[in-house]
């Protein structure tokens, strides 16, 4: 089905211009083509068509709309014209003419005439009825009135095959006047479907070519739309363009399969609510094979470990993430009993690597028990868990004391969207059967048996493996069976959702000796699932699932047996199997459930063979038009190509058949022999009974003929195919399953054209053109249109045969993502706005990812197709295409983004051999055209191949109906081009010679040429400015498709060797700008510009090209033209005028220019850049480590630089060993650079040694690639003073009128917001004397018009402590407010500064949950007519869940900051530091303020795949900067006072002299550090160098411990520049052997040094004279300020009365006062001094952020470890000048000692002595515990020294929780004593006690974080009662007792003074307890003791049974003496 609408005219059009028109139908619009300087009247005359899968709708409206056109500006609508289509569906076709409307929706009298067509036709095959689109002229002569720019128009598309086949009116081919070529008629046999060849009639209009190309790069984004250029392909891609060739892929070389190093580091916190009575918990750590135990914890159910352990790995990706992480807790483990299992938590190390930053930090992980899941929860443990990569940087968070108590509930170790309640589900593999197994036996063996017993078996044994989440099941073995039936089904039992990402499948073959994998398939859970809240569970099939891996050849060693475990790219079809997949969650309560998780496998039932889906006939094409770039290492024998999809075409190794009998399957058929002769019959038999269907004997012919090569270059082969090209075609039967793939179709091609216009934003961007939101707005308006398109296209079919639950499932979730994020794209559309393309940049990304998610189906069914190069019978080497990419379909959107098209295809080596440089050298380069698609649909099947051919068919014996496929195809219609090659430059090459450098030459292929440029000798930046000039490339097919789609370009870039081969360096791609004949040679496509094309080396960049690339036509000459048509058709033709031919046309090149260079041509000067001089200034600071050359030491260095052939050398260093700087320090030359300065060539910088006789040698290079960073812009002399907008070679812009500063502020940087007053007022900044300790102080906002003062108040605070004083709640006990000043020291600041880190990080991360919120609400807010439903992206329930959880649990957090900050408010004020969380150099831009370093490299460079870094090839640092600057200068510059002309741009920078300084290092502590011994610790100690000079600090290594304190100060004494490389190194000590290097980090002192951030010593927060906070610098803060000024020859520091300073026109103000030791105050201006310095970087002109009093972490590397961090070190590094006033003793930093509570060393365990036989339960003590302990105040732990092994050397230091645990027991003479309860204290907070027993209860310890708690280090003493408690069979808390106890904690002194005894003993004993004397009279008075005891129990029974006795007793006497009492009554009253 099609519309057809033909635009006719617009008439009555007002005013002259250029005209373009736009129709819309069903959101896809066609543009025409632009009309010039047309007038009243636009004759348009051009035909749109759109193939359309629905038929159209009576309410359907079609959109007309006409617009000026500009190149400049946006188009101008005209007017507007809308049709509601309900005639044209009625009646099919109408020819309307009507008025336009404007955009009031009046009237206009602009007219348009058009004509609209509707068709439907059969959906299968389409044929079109006769001549109903051919433009046939009125006049039977007009057929033959060519014109002769039609006959060599450009734009001749394909031929007048509108008539249907094998007919044609009049028996004359027929022609269309509108720009028909008379090629096209060339074609004899060719049938083709109208469809394409109509699509072909409608003009490219949005060529690229079509736009004038200057003004859209200057960023004139003028044309139809802006949004919809594409600046990323050469040609441009749009709707309507003839598009036969698709992209290659450029990234050669597999990326899966390689072994990369892993890191994974875990540290076991603690445990919590262990489920157990009295345990002795340990927790094992394991990771695939890997093992690892904490020590063991006794009698406690929540153990405190923190251990760390580190795993290393070194395996490829997939095996990695696949491994599963265990963590599992025993209780009770020794030596000789392997412990019981309490629980465990699986995850696997994808899902780590998975989360943000790679990591999971301080998450419990909830243990379940893996052999009962009805138990529920066992227990939590917290974690930490890192996955590092090479290369990954993980932010660790700062290790900060644990304070806060953690909400476990809040903190579960689970990835984002997994709901906190897991449930336990059975997980089914069903596994049906497999088809087409291989041979995995040799057949020798078999022939052997057969002779001897006549049994013909199947040489293969095949089972199949399932392993999931660390399982793994296995199905019976088939033996002997290449078709196997196992109809088994394999049940796992694991949590759900699990955390376990993907299901492994495994074929594998049973052997004695050793079962080989057959071939492996993953099932990726996240893609058969959908967690939404229309979601599903997973599920899958029953579906195929194809199987790839080695070549099917049966070898005893199988060199590619990786690729059938599935790792790397499978090579081959191996098999495939019918399995699928389902989940049932488990009702755990229920009483009949398997309670244990073993792997079970059951049989099921067979399905039926239609449940896959109905089998069809698929027929593939392939024609291959080129072969060139064959390796010349294959050898000259013939060559042929082989292509199989499944095992169908496969001749060599191809169908195992099944020996038994029975009656071959349909679907099994197709070509290929056997080695067996029996086989090979059957097999000839069946393929011709099968294939007899309709075809007649159609026999699938798989390969090309074997033909010789021929030679290209030294390099390379080519196979002389020229005009005639080879093709195959091959039968097989499949399930027709195509509707998968075409959904996979439409959303990949959505995302490739996403892609690539997203690479079009980024371009925009970084070459910093006009409008990027234009282009990404018209992304947006694609996706939103695609997005559309998806949901009406993917909405048939519905009821297709063997549809599964997956598919339906599949496709609504498709349905509902695509309708969603097309709503958000047309959202996020209409918010692009110039300063937001960044952002929703990367929120559009988030859209691609998803997309291409989506697009992946998880169901297979055709199997993918390979192309085998075949040499001497063997296989060399392959690609692999997806059978989707080629797969046809009738709507367009469905069809394969190659199907119908030609495909460059670069063949590859198999599986490992295609790894590293084997990999990097093509084996050969394809031009392949395939087409894959049903048999009835195969009318189609030539549609998409160049035209101008003739079929050659095999010959045939039998009459057939249908017509075969041709076996190869002439092309009788060549066009003869010139390419011309304009090779300007290349930059950052990789480095392939020993110097560092290469010696480079580019090679050019195209086609069958190949051309080299000239080698240019040790350079990594070659500029070649060179022309290639390829003369008479023959091209075949027709002129105006190779106009579209020329073929593409390779260069390869190499490195000349003197001897041996030359060595690849890298390979691009490039598609050149292609010039007909009839077009003339000028603006906009001609000449061609330079562009950037990207250089790879395997899967990484290897630099750049700087190139053009033409293609001119050549004209024929008229002789030419005559007799090619009369040899094809037998009539006269007219006499044609042509002009001059032959090269006479095409634009004249200029000869060799440069004599020296010889007959070279240079790049014409029309595509050469346009030069401009400029003047490079370069400042020679000097050279730091240099290493040896040759063994030699470089002595008398120098360093040359040079940019674009010109340069300047710097002085000689005479001795570089005495002093390496350089004597001048600024030179300068001159050199012609391109205007554009993205076309800036490289600077190079080379460092040579100056030897004896005037010898030379090289001692490194390096590259500046980018000068941008070095362009000086002079400062904006229009603003006034401090406002000036730019400065000086930093890279700071300084605030402009109350504006922002570009430096991105540091995330830790506390300083208040600021606004600045208008520049002729003084700006005042008020600063308290003390700042407050928390730093959000109130700022009062300035008007910018007038002077205002900021205050930063902090009075207020005062205040607000005051009221929450008040507000204290009842229970908590008040605190001293003032802590005594001496008891602070430096680490009460430390700790206060990282409890600031983490309050900011937490503030961070509030504000960017807060800021997505407001996004996500935005998006919500506008999209108001969305319906709810479909409105979340993701949305799920689940993640909503998650969501409003995370919200609470950010509540909960501001909640308790909320507290935290009342709680500190009431704390002493401490003064802090800054803790940084990264290296200095990272927060201050490695301080290249003003000196840069440049890293010299000398040597290879090496590969991923080799261990060589670029740091091994560093041999050396050239320190220096660079200034360049147009010229000439602007006068006013030089006229500055104080001008040194020497110095040029470099102003005031200080001498390079050499300098004293001493240098002092503290280090703190280290966190993290790799274990180094064997017991998975390691004893650290700290080693300084600087220089030569080298301080260790041997004898004080900590034992044991892998996170050290080492508190220590270092002071050394350097001298710049000798000395200024900086490492601290931690090892690791060893008793025996050497010490082994932990990790090093390297410190550039000497940047810092002079850097204008002042890095020598900084600057404290307050200024004070005496204690704790003592200020550190030798110079005061008004010295400091003074100096400054100074140097930055600025006015001030005038201090004034009033607490005022004033510098360069600002006012601060501050305090003035300061208190000595003996608290005297004095008058000082160092305060205010102090405050200007800390609001430095707003000084104008001259100000920076100066460095505050920090600690820096910097993370520790190991050479062994590249890339990976070992951990990490807390240190900072003060220097003083030795020439200044020396500074005072270091500050101390010793670790803090710990507290003494008395002396004493083991965690003690003590117990009471025993109440014997307490009948109440009731136990009286009166018994005294005395603990020793040291305790650490700052971090509340107690600190344990103790040996942990008898044979340990020395003590291992252990910090462990305050924690008091109190169990009472039952003590049993014979047996174990019985546990009754227990309760466990933390010291530091917990539950004041009840007064009385009564008001005890168990909600103490349940309800503890809602009651007021105390800490026993405040109280000191405490006395109550408090519960036991212990857990029932229910696993739930029960009261089991009640304790009343006395809590005192003493000093070691106040213990010295007033001693106790132990117990009850001396001195200060204890009086008895009062114990009931029952205790002891158990043998006297046994019936007292059973009647307390019964009465005690049995108290209610007691009453009752007694008083049952009692009436019993009654009633028995009533019954006994009734009879005498009645005789006697009545005896008595008778007598």
């Amino acid at each position: 089905m099609a519309l057809l609408v033909h635009l006719k005219t617009v008439r009555d059009l007002r005013g002259k211009g250029d005209r373009i028109a736009k129709v819309t139908f069903r959101g896809l619009s066609f543009y025409t083509r632009v009309l010039e300087n047309c007038e009243d009247e636009a004759r348009f005359d051009e035909m749109f068509r759109w193939p359309i899968a629905s038929r159209v709708d009576e309410n359907e409206i079609l959109e007309l709309q006409v617009f000026n056109y500009s190149k400049i500006f946006t188009n101008r609508v005209i007017g507007t014209f809308r049709m509601v289509l309900q005639k044209v569906a009625e009646e099919g076709q109408l020819e309307v003419t009507d008025t336009l409307i404007d955009d009031n929706n009046t009237a206009i009298r602009t007219s348009v005439t058009v004509d609209i067509k509707y068709t439907t036709m059969d959906g299968t095959v389409g044929v079109w009825s006769d001549g109903e689109f051919l433009d046939v002229p009125g006049d039977p002569e007009g057929t033959f009135q060519f014109e002769t720019d039609s006959l060599l128009s450009g734009h001749s598309h394909g031929s007048g095959s509108g008539v249907s086949p094998g007919r044609s009116i009049h028996g004359i081919p027929t022609f269309r006047k509108a720009g028909k070529g008379v090629f096209s008629a060339m074609k004899l046999h060719k049938t083709k479907s109208s469809r394409d060849d109509h699509k072909k009639d409608e003009p490219a209009t949005l060529d690229m070519e079509d736009l004038d190309r200057k003004a859209l790069r200057l960023g004139g984004f003028g044309g139809l739309d802006p949004d919809c250029i594409s600046l990323a392909s050469v040609t441009a891609v749009t709707t309507n363009v003839s598009n036969k060739r698709s992209k290659p892929d450029i990234k050669m070389e597999p990326s899966s399969g390689r072994h990369v190093d892993y890191q994974i580091s875990i540290t076991v916190v603690e445990a919590r609510q262990l489920v157990g009575l009295n345990m002795d918990p340990v927790v094992c750590v394991e990771i695939g094979e890997d093992k690892k135990y904490t020590s063991m914890k006794e009698s406690t159910n929540c153990p405190y470990y923190n251990e760390y352990f580190v795993f290393d790995f070194h395996v490829p990706p997939d095996v990695m993430f696949d491994k599963i992480l265990k963590l599992s807790v025993i209780h009770s483990k020794n030596l000789l009993r392997s412990g019981t299992l309490v629980g465990t938590f699986k995850l696997d190390v994808g899902t780590v690597y998975s989360q943000p930053e790679h990591q999971f930090y301080h998450k419990w992980a909830m243990l379940s028990d893996p052999d009962d899941i009805t138990a529920g929860c066992k227990g939590y443990i917290k974690c930490d868990i890192a996955v590092v990569g090479k290369g990954d940087n993980i932010k660790t968070p700062h290790k900060a004391n644990e304070t806060d108590e953690d909400d476990i509930e809040g903190n579960l170790l689970l990835p984002e969207g997994v709901p906190l309640e897991r449930q336990w589900a059975r997980f089914y593999v069903k596994i049906y059967r497999a088809e087409g197994l291989p041979k995995m036996n040799t057949s020798i063996m078999a022939n052997v048996k057969k002779a001897f017993i006549g049994e013909n078996r199947d040489l293969v044994d095949p089972y199949v493996q399932v392993v999931f989440a660390g399982q793994r099941g296995k199905t019976s073995v088939q033996k002997s069976s290449y078709e196997p039936i196992w109809n088994e089904q394999v049940v796992f039992t694991e949590m759900f959702p699990p955390l376990c990402k993907r299901i492994k499948v495994q074929i594998r073959d049973s052997d004695k000796v050793n079962d080989v994998a057959i071939g492996t398939h993953f099932i990726d859970l996240r893609k058969i699932a959908n967690d939404g809240d229309k979601g599903f569970l997973p599920t899958m099939g029953p579906a195929w699932v194809n199987m790839y891996g080695s070549t099917r050849h049966y070898t005893l060693i199988d060199e590619h047996q990786d690729l059938n475990e599935g790792l790397g790219e499978g090579v081959s079809f191996r098999a495939r199997l019918l399995i699928s997949v389902a989940v049932e969650i488990l009702d755990t309560t229920s009483t009949e459930i398997v309670s244990s998780t073993e792997v079970q496998v059951e049989p099921v039932s067979n399905i039926s063979e239609s449940a896959t889906g109905k089998i069809e006939e698929f027929f593939l094409f392939g024609s291959f038009l080129e072969a060139t770039m064959i390796d010349r290492k294959i050898g000259d024998k013939p060559i042929s190509f082989e292509v199989t999809i499944g095992n169908y075409g496969n001749q060599i190794d191809g169908v195992s058949k099944p020996t038994a009998a029975k009656k071959k399957k349909k679907k099994e058929g197709g070509g290929g022999g056997e080695s067996d002769e029996e086989e090979s019959e059957l097999i000839q038999q069946n393929s011709s009974e099968d294939e007899a269907d309709d075809d007649g004997d159609l026999v699938s012919v798989s390969s090309t003929p074997p033909m010789k090569p021929v030679i290209t270059d030294r390099n390379y082969f080519h196979l002389p195919y020229f005009e005639k090209k080879p093709c195959i075609y091959i039968k097989s039967w499949w399930q027709d399953q195509r509707r998968r793939l075409y959904n996979s179709n439409i959303m990949d091609k959505i995302a490739d054209k996403m892609e690539e216009g997203l690479n079009d934003v980024q371009e925009v961007i970084k070459t910093e053109k006009a409008y990027p939101e234009r282009r990404l707005r018209g992304v947006l308006e694609e996706l939103s249109t695609g997005c559309n398109r998806f949901v009406t296209l993917a909405n048939k079919d519905q009821n297709q045969a063997g549809r599964t639950k997956l598919d339906k499932e599949r496709l609504k979730s498709c349905m509902r993502e695509m309708e969603s994020m097309g709503q958000q794209a047309k959202l996020i559309r209409s918010q692009v706005k110039r300063n937001t393309v960044r952002d929703k940049l990367k929120m559009v990304q988030n859209f691609l990812h998803r997309l291409r998610f989506l697009a992946d189906e998880p169901q297979h069914s055709i199997p993918d197709v390979f192309v085998w190069m075949m040499s001497n019978n063997k296989r060399i080497a392959y690609a692999r295409i997806p059978s989707k990419d080629i797969l046809y379909s009738i709507v367009d959107e469905e069809t394969g983004r190659d199907c119908g098209k030609v495909k460059a295809v670069f063949l590859r080596l198999p599986g490992k051999k295609g790894f590293g440089p084997a990999g990097w050298t093509v084996q050969a380069k394809m031009e392949i055209y395939l087409w894959l698609g049903l048999n009835k649909q195969r009318k189609d099947f030539l549609s998409g191949l160049p035209n101008g051919f003739e079929e050659n068919k095999a010959p045939r014996t039998s009459p057939c109906l249908q017509s075969v496929p041709p076996v190869s195809l002439v092309y009788n219609m060549k066009q003869v081009f010139q390419l011309r090659a304009h090779m300007y430059q290349a930059r950052s090459l990789f480095a392939a010679d020993s110097s560092g450098l290469s010696d480079p030459f580019a090679r050019v292929f195209f086609s069958t040429h190949s051309q080299v440029t000239e080698v240019l000798s040790e350079t990594l930046c070659p500029t070649w400015d060179q022309l290639l000039v390829f003369e008479d490339v023959e091209l075949f097919g027709e002129a105006g498709e190779l106009r579209d789609d020329p073929p593409i370009i390779v260069v390869e870039v190499y490195d000349q060797d003197t001897v041996g081969k030359a060595e690849f360096i890298g390979r691009t791609f490039a598609k050149p700008i292609t010039k007909m004949c009839d077009e003339h040679y000028g603006p906009p496509r001609f000449p061609p510009q330079l562009e950037y094309y990207q250089i790879y080396r395997g899967n990484s960049t290897a630099g750049d090209l700087l190139a053009a690339f033409e293609l001119l036509q050549i004209p024929y000459d008229d002789e030419e033209i005559r007799r090619a048509l009369i040899a094809v058709h037998d009539f006269a033709v007219p006499q044609i005028k042509i002009g001059q031919g032959g090269r006479a046309e095409l634009p004249p090149i200029d000869g060799p220019t440069d004599s020296e260079r010889g007959p070279i041509l240079p790049v014409p000067m029309g595509i050469r850049p346009i030069l401009s001089r400029y003047r490079i200034e370069v400042l020679f600071w000097g050279l730091r480590d240099l290493k040896r050359v040759n063994l030699a030491l470089v002595d008398r260095p120098r360093v040359d630089i040079e940019c674009a052939g010109r340069g300047v050398q710097s002085a000689l260093i005479q001795n570089y060993k005495k002093n390496p700087n350089f004597s001048t320090l600024v030179k300068w030359f001159e050199v012609d650079l391109p205007e554009n300065e993205l076309l800036h060539p490289p600077l190079n910088v080379r460092v040579v040694d100056c030897r004896a006789f005037g010898r030379y040698t090289l001692v490194g290079s390096h590259a500046v690639t980018s000068l941008r960073r070095f362009i000086y812009s002079p400062p904006d002399k229009t603003h006034n003073n401090w406002t000036s907008a730019a400065r000086l070679m930093n890279g700071y812009m300084v605030l402009t009128n109350g504006g922002s500063q570009s430096r991105p502020c540091s995330p830790y940087s506390r300083t208040p917001p600021r606004t600045l007053s208008r520049p002729a007022g003084d700006v005042t900044v008020n600063m308290d004397a003390d700042p407050s300790v928390r730093k959000m102080d109130t700022v009062v906002k300035l008007d910018t018009t007038s002077d205002a003062v900021v205050k930063v108040d902090v009075n207020e605070e005062k205040e607000e402590k005051k009221k929450k004083k008040k507000k204290k709640k009842k229970g908590e006990v008040e605190e001293d407010d003032e802590t005594d000043e001496s008891m602070l020291d430096w680490w009460s600041k430390y700790f206060a500064s990282i409890e600031t880190l983490m309050e900011i990080l937490r503030a961070q991360e509030a504000a960017l949950a807060e800021a997505e919120e407001r996004e996500d609400q935005e998006i919500a807010a506008e999209g108001a007519d969305i319906k709810p439903d479909d409105l979340p992206v993701k949305g799920s329930k689940g993640k909503e869940k998650s969501r409003d959880k995370s919200r609470n649990k950010e509540k909960k957090k501001s909640h308790h900051a909320g507290e935290e900050t009342e709680k500190h408010s009431s704390k002493p004020k401490v003064d802090e530091l800054l803790v940084y969380n990264k290296e200095l150099e990272a927060e201050y831009d490695n301080f290249e303020d003003w000196l840069h370093t440049f890293n010299l490299y000398r040597g290879k460079a090496g590969d991923d795949d080799e261990a060589a870094l670029d740091d091994d090839r560093i041999v050396g640092r050239f320190k220096g900067s660079m200034c360049m600057y147009k010229l000439p200068l602007s006068e006013e510059i030089t006229r500055e006072v104080g001008f040194d002309p020497n110095m040029g741009m470099f102003q005031s920078i200080p001498h390079n002299d050499p300098i004293n300084v001493l240098v002092r290092v503290f280090v703190v502590r280290a966190t993290d550090l790799h274990p180094a011994d064997v017991n998975g610790k390691a004893d650290p100690y700290v080693v300084i160098k600087l220089g030569k000079s080298e301080l260790k600090d041997k004898e004080n290594y900590i034992s044991k411990q892998l996170n050290p304190v080492f508190g220590k100060a270092f002071d050394m004494e350097a001298t710049f520049p000798m000395e200024s490389m900086l490492t601290v190194s931690v090892y690791d000590w060893d008793l025996v052997g050497t010490d082994d290097l932990i990790g090093e980090t390297k410190i550039d002192l000497e940047n810092r040094f002079y850097s204008k951030h002042r890095a020598t010593c900084g600057i404290a927060n307050s200024y004070s004279v005496h204690g704790y906070n003592v200020w550190r610098d030798p110079m005061k803060p008004s010295q400091i300020l003074a100096k400054l000024c100074k140097e930055g020859k600025l006015d001030g520091p005038h201090y004034g009365p009033g607490g005022r300073v004033k510098v360069a026109n600002r006012v601060f103000m501050g305090a003035t006062e300061i208190e000595d030791e003996n608290g005297l105050k004095k008058q000082t201006d160092e305060h205010l001094a102090l405050t200007v310095l800390k609001h430095w970087e707003e000084i104008p002109r001259v100000g920076c952020k100066l460095i505050p009093e920090h600690v820096e972490t910097r993370p520790l590397l190991n050479p062994d470890h590249p890339g990976i961090e070992q951990g990490r070190i807390e240190m900072w590094v003060d220097m003083f000048p030795m020439d200044m006033p020396a500074p005072g003793p270091a500050i101390d930093i010793s670790p803090r000692k710990p507290k003494n509570w008395l002396k004493g060393q083991q965690e003690d365990k003590q117990d009471t002595d025993v109440h014997y036989h307490s009948l109440t339960g009731e136990g009286n003590f009166n018994w005294r515990f005395v603990y020793p302990f040291d305790y650490l105040m700052a971090e509340e732990k107690i600190v344990i020294s103790k040996k942990e092994s008898m044979f340990s050397w020395d003590e291992t230091e252990y910090k462990i929780p305050a924690r008091l645990t109190l169990q009472v027991w039952d003590a049993d003479h014979f047996s174990a004593d019985d546990f009754l309860g227990a309760i466990e204290l933390d010291l530091n907070r917990f539950p004041r006690g009840a007064k009385t027993a009564k008001q005890c209860s168990i909600n103490m310890v349940q309800n503890q974080a809602e009651l007021p708690c105390i800490s026993i280090f405040k109280q000191k003493r405490v006395k109550g009662w408090w519960p036991f408690v212990a857990r029932d069979e229910n696993d739930e808390m029960e009261l089991t007792g009640k304790v009343e106890a006395e809590l005192h904690l003493m000093s070691a002194e106040e213990a010295e003074k007033s001693p106790v005894g132990l117990g009850r003993n001396e001195p200060d004993p204890l009086e008895k307890p009062n114990r009931p004397n029952t205790s002891l009279s158990w043998m006297l008075n046994p019936v007292r003791v059973v009647c307390i005891l019964v009465w005690r129990q049995y108290k209610l029974h007691c009453a009752l049974l007694l008083g049952a006795v009692l009436g019993l007793l009654f009633l028995g006497l009533l019954f006994f003496s009734l009879p005498s009492a009645l005789s006697y009554k009545i005896f008595n009253v008778a007598g």
